[in-house]
């Protein structure tokens, strides 16, 4: 598959789990319905969806123009840690806005989720290349 094509396969595949957990959980966590939470949850997703393409259109680009290629554990905990570290800026401030709370209080209310997020990200990312193959970025030389 393309970069492009592998990109958006990746993406969506990845917040669609991602819906599927956080909405029930976050209707736990806030005492709210589940069907606010998972509006919520599409809003969170669909911000997360495009910082995802984003963030990994970037990093393949890096990735590339090193010199060692393949996805060590330091590589994907890189991925990792820029992913969640960027999306959790972003998020923040939506989750406060929603929850009609300070951005102190939606981080601290969301430090569960960022650790879930943290190693489902490193997860996802090595099941799927696993499924899919690693991109023409990673993929050792022949």
């Amino acid at each position: 598959m393309t970069p492009k094509t592998r990109r958006v396969v990746q993406a969506v595949l990845y917040e669609v789990f991602a819906i599927a957990f956080v909405g029930p959980v976050l209707s736990v966590i806030f005492d709210e319905p589940p069907a606010s939470t998972l509006g919520l949850a599409v809003v969170l997703s669909s911000i997360a969806l495009g910082w995802s393409y984003l963030f990994n259109t970037i990093f393949e680009y890096c990735e590339s123009r090193q010199a060692v290629r393949g996805r060590t554990f330091t590589r994907r905990l890189a991925h990792g840690v820029g992913f969640e570290g960027g999306l959790t800026v972003i998020l923040v401030p939506v989750m406060a806005l929603w929850l009609n709370t300070s951005p102190l209080s939606a981080f601290l209310a969301n430090l569960g989720l960022l650790a879930f997020f943290f190693v489902y990200a490193i997860a996802f990312t090595w099941a799927f290349d696993r499924v899919f193959g690693l991109p023409t970025s990673a993929a050792p030389a022949q």
